[in-house]
């Protein structure tokens, strides 16, 4: 599997707590944080969940 870089470009401040669980979720603690990942169909679905809060590029 293809490994990712997610970086949290937005605040998840006033955001739905479903929203604020996925990040935690992910490992990102503050914003223009990354974190890398291994793509798979969880990870997948998270970011698309916070696709507006997140910038994911290929690792």
């Amino acid at each position: 599997m293809a490994e990712v870089k997610i970086t949290l470009k937005r605040s998840v401040i006033g955001r739905p707590q479903d929203q604020i669980a996925t990040i935690k979720a992910l490992g990102i603690t503050k914003t223009n944080r990354s974190v890398v990942k291994t793509r798979n169909e969880a990870i997948d679905g998270m970011l698309k969940k916070v696709a507006h809060l997140v910038e994911v590029t290929e690792a």
